[in-house]
């Protein structure tokens, strides 16, 4: 990996993959026995729950009702 001039790198796919990172997510760079390494910020909201969070409150019950659930959740992807 190479540092770019803001100080920024980029973590590969397969590593971000494999550890479940996602746009987003906050981590830390801490230094433990003279390495750096990348861990997940302490209380930092996992994807779903800034999921959950920017859904919540956006359909009333009357804008849903009668509808399946595959039906809501077809309107909320945007389908």
């Amino acid at each position: 990996m190479v540092l770019n001039s803001k100080g920024q790198l980029t973590i590969p796919a397969h590593l971000r993959a494999k550890y479940g990172l996602h746009p987003g997510d906050e981590v830390e760079v801490v230094e433990i026995d003279g390495a750096l390494q990348i861990v997940r910020a302490q209380g930092a909201e996992t994807r779903g729950q800034r999921l959950a969070r920017r859904l919540r409150n956006t359909a009333s019950g009357h804008d849903v009702a009668g509808m399946s659930t595959n039906e809501i959740m077809a309107l909320l992807r945007g389908e």
